[in-house]
């Protein structure tokens, strides 16, 4: 397993080109993720021991990328504005031609991380990453290099680093503006954006 510093950009840029799986420390938790294409999705959920049915949350570094997967309204706007980037990860409506994404489900989930070397990345890249939790289906989410190593021993690559939050993001139903998983922003810190 390769192991990178988190100053080394070029050549997390050039693994994840070439469609490495690479674990990193985001905002909240470390993550593992990888370039959106149909075959890298499937390749990472091998590596995590997930369920084909269950999706996987997307990684962007910027409103155009966003855009580039779902729709996104005036009020999920005005939240990307106030609380991206950050711990909220947002359930917007897919655009149709990447329902493969989502094993046909009419959302997916994405979020931008206050995580400026994954930002740089992204941006360099010109792609969003499949990102979820480093760690294999239905084990504790890791929060250290040492625990995400361990986890995933036959992944390419691990970035070093700590994560800042240490807790998973905040899960916000952009269309029902219903929390489905509590973290760091609270259902009052949104709706107080949006003068609810």
């Amino acid at each position: 397993m390769l192991i990178f510093n988190q100053n080394d950009i070029e050549n997390i840029v050039k693994a994840f080109e070439n469609n490495q799986i690479l674990a990193f420390p985001t905002d909240t938790v470390y993550g593992v993720g990888v370039k959106v294409g149909y075959d890298n999705l499937q390749h990472l959920k091998q590596a995590k021991n997930r369920i084909e049915t269950k999706p996987i949350p997307v990684m962007c570094s910027n409103l155009k990328q966003v855009k580039s997967l779902a729709i996104v309204n005036e009020q999920t706007k005005k939240i990307i504005n106030a609380f991206l980037p950050g711990p909220l990860t947002l359930i917007l409506p897919v655009k149709k031609e990447f329902k493969n994404y989502t094993n046909g489900k009419e959302t997916i989930a994405i979020r931008i991380p206050d995580q400026n070397f994954l930002l740089q990345v992204m941006d360099q890249l010109s792609s969003p990453l499949f990102v979820t939790s480093a760690n294999q289906s239905g084990n504790p989410t890791s929060i250290t290099f040492e625990q995400a190593q361990k986890e995933l021993p036959n992944i390419d690559g691990i970035i070093y680093g700590t994560c800042k939050a240490l807790q998973a993001s905040t899960i916000l139903d952009c269309q029902t503006l219903q929390i489905l998983r509590e973290g760091p922003i609270s259902l009052e810190d949104i709706k107080r954006e949006l003068k609810f």
